[in-house]
């Protein structure tokens, strides 16, 4: 699957087999997220992966935020936790005088390279960023330096799953051009 293809197919995946993701394919993911670019070369990254359905089902229960129901995150096989470690200059001072936070947009690339690896690898994922990061934390067992971003769900779509598109702003919608 070329990467057109990858950004094309892959989709909120709210529906999973609960069969084991091979280690193999867990590895290629994190490989994905790892080399991700990122400002100064910083790497602000680091990831918890998830596969106890123990654990799994007390991020569900806990470190998830009240009033959205996700219980569907519990037949995801693999979750792929993603913390953000700060560094004075790059990710305290460059956002004071440029407005821009810099670690986000790192965390934001990782994880869809590694949203766009597993759809290479026939996997589905799901963004989650409604989560209480002391709770999670503790579950991961991260020190106070590291502090939770967001969780990627991972594994194989449910076969039944229909995966509905919503729908995209035309491009002429989005763009200008400046000549």
């Amino acid at each position: 699957m070329n990467v057109s293809t990858a950004i094309a197919e892959r989709f909120s995946c709210r529906s999973y087999k609960t069969d084991a993701i091979p280690g193999e394919m867990i590895h290629t993911i994190l490989e994905a997220g790892r080399l991700a670019p990122s400002a100064c070369n910083q790497q602000p990254w680091r990831f918890a992966v998830v596969t106890s359905d123990d654990a799994r089902t007390k991020i569900v229960e806990t470190a998830f935020l009240k009033g959205i129901p996700m219980k569907w995150a519990l037949n995801a096989p693999v979750f792929f936790v993603l913390g953000m470690v700060r560094s004075t200059t790059t990710h305290k001072v460059a956002p004071l005088l440029s407005g821009i936070d810099y670690p986000w947009v790192d965390i934001g690339i990782a994880g869809e390279h590694m949203a766009l690896q597993a759809t290479e690898l026939g996997l589905g994922t799901c963004w989650i960023g409604w989560i209480h990061k002391k709770r999670l934390r503790n579950i991961v067992g991260w020190p106070r330096n590291i502090r939770p971003a967001a969780i990627l769900t991972c594994g194989c779509p449910a076969e039944n799953t229909d995966h509905p598109r919503r729908g995209r702003l035309e491009l002429n919608a989005l763009t200008s051009y400046i000549k």
